[in-house]
């Protein structure tokens, strides 16, 4: 990275600037993926009763801020020299730009072999990817200003490169934002969650009913079940709980799930949630 910046400012080349940057944010990024990585797997303890899960849809939404911060100061930068443009010495970016493509596509590609249905790995990948583009586009603007001497191409390959961080970083911040603040997955429909269990022998009403992802790749579930009084007197909560949750684990693939099994009378000890 020191000597792309080197050749970056000998040259004039914002868009290798921008690369550089981008580079450097990758880097703290990868570090903090590893980093992550290695805490989420700590068991929960004490009051950190999901332990450390949630560490990877932090470092999501960091790497997704991060992205947005250098995409804000490279677009300054290159509407600036948009404006104003300088001479840029094209040769020594174009060698600089394919070293990095041709770095930047195996990287790339190892990372997209991995889980990235792991939203800390995600991050990792939307980095590279677009490091990737940056890399393909500043050797696109150098060739067109060895052959035209068009400096201004520079400052357009670092804004269509802008227009990629951007898209990265709101994926990244839609998708840590919904677990953050724990909406319902898109994935499945709330109301036919409901309906099933409604479905259920015993199940008279469902309310309260909250679905979240407390890590991309673990969904919870948890509901008020009203049953009918003969489940009360007979014994069968514990069947209709199995029921519950073979439910929820059958059609919808949710092993989490919480459940409060009560009367149809026990609705007058809940007036906020029933009136």
């Amino acid at each position: 990275m020191a000597g792309e910046l080197t050749v970056a400012i000998l040259a004039s080349s914002v868009a290798l600037m921008a690369d550089t940057a981008h580079m450097l944010i990758d880097a703290s990024g990868l570090a903090l993926a590893v980093w992550v990585a290695r805490i989420s797997k700590k068991a929960p303890t004490g009051n950190w009763t999901y332990g450390f899960q949630r560490a990877e849809i932090v470092s999501a939404a960091i790497n997704g801020i991060a992205l947005l911060v250098i995409s804000a100061l490279i677009a300054y930068e290159s509407i600036s020299r948009l404006l104003h443009p300088i001479h840029v010495t094209a040769f020594p970016v174009l060698i600089v730009a394919l070293v990095g493509v041709a770095f930047n596509s195996l990287t790339t590609f190892i990372v997209s072999r991995a889980d990235r249905s792991n939203m800390n790995v995600e991050g990792a990948f939307q980095h590279l990817l677009t490091d990737l583009f940056g890399f393909i586009g500043t050797a696109i603007a150098a060739l067109i200003i060895l052959w035209t001497h068009f400096n201004r191409a520079d400052s357009i390959a670092s804004l269509l490169v802008v227009l990629i961080m951007l898209f990265a970083a709101y994926r990244l911040l839609k998708d840590s934002g919904r677990i953050l603040f724990e909406a319902a997955p898109t994935s499945v429909d709330i109301a036919e969650i409901k309906n099933h269990l409604l479905d259920l022998e015993s199940v008279q009403d469902v309310h309260d009913l909250h679905f979240w992802n407390v890590t991309a790749a673990l969904p919870a579930i948890s509901a008020h079940i009203v049953v009918t009084p003969d489940c009360l007197e007979n014994g069968s909560m514990g069947h209709v709980l199995d029921q519950l949750q073979d439910c929820l684990i059958g059609h919808f693939d949710v092993e989490h799930s919480t459940f409060q099994l009560e009367p149809p009378e026990h609705a007058e000890h809940e007036p906020t949630m029933h009136g």
